[in-house]
């Protein structure tokens, strides 16, 4: 199986089951197709302490990394990023407050911290005004969005794109691979399963 940390092109595709959220991460073959699963995550829905497990392979026997939340329930809680022994590869949180319009996230890894915002201020606004319908709050969202994070420099050094799909699907680009592949993935299923908090 290929170690994720030194991969720079994946996707990650949403399954939903009754109690949990998964989520597969695979390699993006050279003619943009999928191709092998380098890991499946797994997200306990209504979590008191948010806790997200990276497991190599689909039984979920072999854990390979995760995130988890440093504090109970908050709004604007720091995620540290573990590898399969517990040591920290990065962290991320949400800018709540410049959030409200336009989702923001920091990203810290050993390369300093990356500041994520969507591209269309449009459609952000236009995927809130969505999810306060009442009656689609279970269809899968219309709207594609993006994700880019840029470095202190202005550089993007990861890219997570929404497709348009039946379920949520995300084309996600480390460029130069200046983020540990973990971290980029850990930070792409954040950006669907956190994003409504």
């Amino acid at each position: 199986m290929t170690n994720l940390a030194n991969v720079d092109h994946f996707f990650v595709k949403q399954k939903i089951t009754m109690m949990v959220n998964r989520y597969e991460i695979r390699a993006a073959l050279p003619d943009g197709s999928e191709g092998e699963v380098l890991a499946v995550a797994q997200q306990k829905r209504l979590a008191f302490k948010e806790q997200v497990t990276f497991y190599a392979d689909e039984k979920r026997s072999v854990p390979v990394f995760s995130f988890k939340a440093r504090q109970r329930i908050d709004l604007a809680a720091t995620y540290d990023v573990l590898d399969a022994e517990g040591q920290p590869i990065g962290s991320f949180r949400k800018e709540f407050a410049k959030s409200l319009l336009r989702s923001s996230w920091d990203l810290t890894s050993p390369a300093g911290v990356a500041s994520g915002t969507e591209r269309s201020q449009g459609i952000a606004i236009a995927r809130r005004l969505w999810e306060t319908l009442p009656f689609v709050s279970d269809l899968p969202s219309p709207f594609v969005f993006h994700f880019d994070f840029t470095d202190a420099q202005g550089n993007v050094v990861l890219s997570s794109v929404r497709k348009r799909s039946l379920r949520d699907r995300y084309e996600v680009t480390v460029p130069g691979g200046q983020v540990d592949g973990r971290l980029a993935a850990a930070m792409a299923v954040a950006l669907d399963a956190l994003q409504s908090r």
